[in-house]
């Protein structure tokens, strides 16, 4: 039944051994996830994001990574879902969220002093009654202002809550945090949400900008994406830039700023505070991203 549930509702399967092997992973994954949630193999890392035009830093996005003691490094996609499926998303997200405000707050304690870090938040993070106050209690906690937090959350997660979701947004434009839509292009399509929500920040997807100068309608994707951001005085970020001729494309289109390989992978709170000194010290940051 739920692995029809999964294809989409309606139809039918036949049974076969598969379907154990996947159902036994999920478990383990599940079991193990809760385990690691006592531990320190949950990491959260940190991909620079760089002004276009001036090639400087102006910020990061954090994301996690699990570092499991057997099966090495493993990556949202092949855990995310089902944290989010089990509700283990919440406890993983309050953790993200205050280590992320923690290595900040060390950043720019260090000279730092306008840092900013984007965390991706789920639907399931955003429909709870207590998520406004522990975004506060966090940023309180770390002697933040709401300036160094930017909230990023897809297209659907919008769609799905519309009412609820743009009482709270408003409160965290309030307090000074960022609004991002991630992965733009992707999701429902519906283009009036840019107006009713209070919205800063649009995140053209990585895989759009992998097909700039090769696929002619991806191509016009993001042309189209960033007139229609110019026309509505959106800021925007261009995901998976990973080449000299995208950096030249998006330049000349007007993208503000981009974050990909070109300039830097995701890395861990140790290496990137060893980033960050060596840019304080005068080095370029493409040059530490090929080091």
């Amino acid at each position: 039944m739920y692995s029809v549930e999964d294809h989409g509702k309606n139809g039918y399967k036949c049974y076969d051994t598969t379907m154990n092997e996947e159902s036994n992973v999920r478990l383990t994954t599940e079991r193990e996830l809760r385990k690691t949630l006592t531990t320190d193999d949950i990491k959260v890392c940190y991909q620079p994001q760089v002004d276009t035009i001036t090639e400087k830093l102006v910020g990061f996005e954090a994301l996690i990574r699990w570092e499991h003691p057997e099966k090495g490094l493993i990556y949202p996609g092949d855990f995310i879902p089902i944290a989010e499926e089990t509700g283990l998303i919440l406890e993983l997200g309050r953790y993200v969220l205050d280590q992320a405000c923690a290595d900040v707050r060390r950043w720019r304690d260090g000279g730092m002093k306008h840092l900013r870090v984007s965390i991706n938040f789920s639907g399931m993070q955003l429909d709870q009654d207590c998520f406004i106050d522990e975004i506060r209690d966090a940023l309180q906690k770390h002697k933040l202002p709401g300036s160094s937090l930017e909230v990023e959350i897809t297209e659907n997660v919008i769609m799905n809550g519309m009412p609820s979701v743009v009482r709270k947004l408003r409160e965290l434009t309030k307090m000074g945090i960022k609004i991002a839509i991630d992965d733009f292009g992707t999701g429902y399509s519906s283009l009036s949400y840019l107006q009713q929500f209070p919205i800063s920040t649009l995140k053209i997807d990585k895989s759009f900008i992998s097909s700039i100068d090769v696929n002619e309608s991806a191509t016009s994707i993001v042309d189209a994406i960033v007139a229609m951001a110019k026309g509505l005085k959106l800021n925007l970020i261009a995901e998976g830039v990973e080449t000299d001729l995208q950096l030249k494309y998006l330049k000349q289109l007007g993208c503000e700023s981009i974050q990909g390989y070109l300039f830097g992978k995701a890395e861990g709170a140790e290496r990137t505070r060893e980033i960050l000194d060596r840019i304080e010290n005068g080095d370029a940051i493409r040059d530490l991203a090929i080091a």
